[in-house]
């Protein structure tokens, strides 16, 4: 099944319109809000340099798994 989202909004201009691989890839600056400073210190305190590895880092899905647990028992 085939699923398309616009993701424009959620990413700084130079990373509009690259497919979903080529974003995980991008820096972590290339998401919308997160700047250059922010992603230095995500790579300093965690080894986070990819949008992937944010999305992969067992701090980050952990804390998201909590709360998406906590929304469940709602």
């Amino acid at each position: 099944m085939a699923i398309s989202a616009n993701l424009d909004k959620q990413l700084d201009k130079a990373y509009e319109g690259l497919t979903l691989s080529e974003v995980l890839d991008a820096p972590v600056a290339a998401l919308s809000g997160v700047s250059e400073g922010d992603a230095e210190k995500l790579g300093a305190a965690f080894g986070i340099k990819t949008v992937r590895d944010l999305g992969t880092s067992k701090y980050f899905t952990l804390a998201a798994a909590l709360v998406a647990l906590e929304n469940s028992a709602k």
